[in-house]
């Protein structure tokens, strides 16, 4: 039940993973932030419980709503494509094609993913602010008793807080589609527009990666 639960929640977040205009102000601290966003999606996903396990559209929807604001695409781009995020490998057209597939794939195969929402709740572990250009704050999402820490590493982009990479289970997800990139790359003997026309991340699989 537990790993089901960190898959379903993990896929939830990762298919929100969008460009988008931020609303956060600087002046909102970082722990602040990242309650705002959980606290909207959350109700969200309470307001539109029943209408989600007939209709996975409404669960697109409420990422795009939600979600999709508060996410630095180019820069998990650029996390998940590593090395082949370069001039030297790709191409400013390839790498936006990455983001568009990336992005399309994560709301297509994980969108349903919020149909499995049964009101589970979250808790905000206490926030120290060590000065880093990259603040991380961990959110402790319970489901029967159990906990499932999920980080998110944010960037100010323009005074504006964005998420630009996650951590579930101690798991580090940016690194994890970055191997599966990777591996992707190689099958298709190293041609980039192949490898970026087939990628499809696995959230399953880089939650049980340890």
């Amino acid at each position: 039940m537990k790993t089901l639960f960190k898959q379903t929640l993990t896929a939830s977040i990762l298919s929100t993973m969008i460009a988008g205009t931020a609303f956060a102000a600087p002046s909102e601290t970082p722990p602040v932030f990242v309650k705002h966003v959980a606290d909207g999606l959350i109700a969200s996903l309470k307001a539109n419980q029943a209408k989600l396990k007939a209709n996975p559209s409404a669960a697109r929807e409420i990422v795009r709503k939600n979600l999709d604001p508060y996410i630095d695409s180019q820069a998990f781009t650029r996390i998940v494509m590593g090395t082949y995020a370069t001039n030297q490998y790709s191409t400013a057209a390839q790498r936006a094609q990455f983001e568009k597939n990336f992005r399309e794939s994560l709301i297509e195969n994980y969108g349903s993913a919020f149909a499995k929402f049964t009101n589970q709740t979250y808790t905000l572990r206490p926030y120290k602010d060590t000065g880093s250009k990259n603040p991380v704050v961990t959110l402790d999402f319970n489901n029967n008793g159990e906990k499932i820490p999920v980080s998110f590493q944010l960037v100010d982009k323009g005074n504006q807080w964005k998420v630009r990479n996650m951590n579930v289970s101690g798991i580090d997800l940016g690194l994890q589609f970055r191997n599966q990139f990777a591996a992707n790359v190689k099958r298709n003997g190293g041609n980039i527009d192949k490898a970026i026309a087939t990628f499809k991340p696995d959230a399953d699989a880089a939650t049980q990666k340890k």
